[in-house]
């Protein structure tokens, strides 16, 4: 069903998904599995290796999301630690994009440009290496969640801060309930699953 690959490399690849039009993506739910409590009481943690696992469903995925951002330009897709890593860069090959990490802060190994934000208890930061992007850069945001939107805003303020340009971001789930949309400055968002 999601048999797909670039058709080529670098700006103005052009992808072939193999998507059908009529089919949503609200059967990935059924791969999702609800952990409660963790990481701390109250909270319901969306546990995503469940669709990772499944070839179909992990290649559904990634060719949406590339799908959606196809003709965008991108030049460098970013994916969030940890799980933003697993699918940001397959979705980089079907664009014909680089992949660039962002990681917690003292995970890359060398010259770092880094963002705090604030988290439900405290503060966290994110970094990139300095010369991951730069001006000439268009760049697709990719995560596994938003949740309240704060990873995500302070990975698009380490964009900015080296002059790249976030042409959207991707997400396999979004918690509507939580509003992270509004710390996103009207970029362009995709979601494949909504919790209301």
């Amino acid at each position: 069903m999601t048999d797909g690959a670039a058709d080529g490399a670098g700006e103005g690849a052009k992808v072939s998904l193999g998507l059908r039009p009529d089919v949503g993506a609200a059967w990935l739910k059924d791969f999702i599995r609800d952990i409660p409590d963790f990481p701390r009481p109250g909270v319901v943690f969306k546990d995503l290796t469940p669709l990772l696992a499944d070839a179909a469903a992990l290649a559904y995925v990634v060719s949406a999301l590339a799908q959606h951002f196809d003709g965008a330009g991108v030049t460098k897709v970013v994916g969030v630690e940890a799980r933003g890593f697993i699918v940001a860069a397959p979705v980089a090959v079907k664009l014909g994009a680089g992949f660039v990490p962002v990681r917690k802060a003292g995970k890359l190994p060398w010259r770092t440009d880094g963002a705090t934000y604030e988290l439900e208890y405290g503060t966290d930061t994110i970094e990139i290496h300095a010369d991951a992007v730069g001006p000439d850069d268009r760049v697709l945001v990719i995560d596994d969640v938003m949740a309240t939107g704060g990873t995500s805003a302070a990975t698009m303020t380490l964009m900015s801060g080296r002059g790249a340009e976030v042409v959207g971001l991707g997400f396999i789930i979004e918690l509507g309930f939580l509003d992270g949309r509004r710390r996103l400055g009207g970029h362009e968002v995709i979601s494949l699953i909504t919790y209301e």
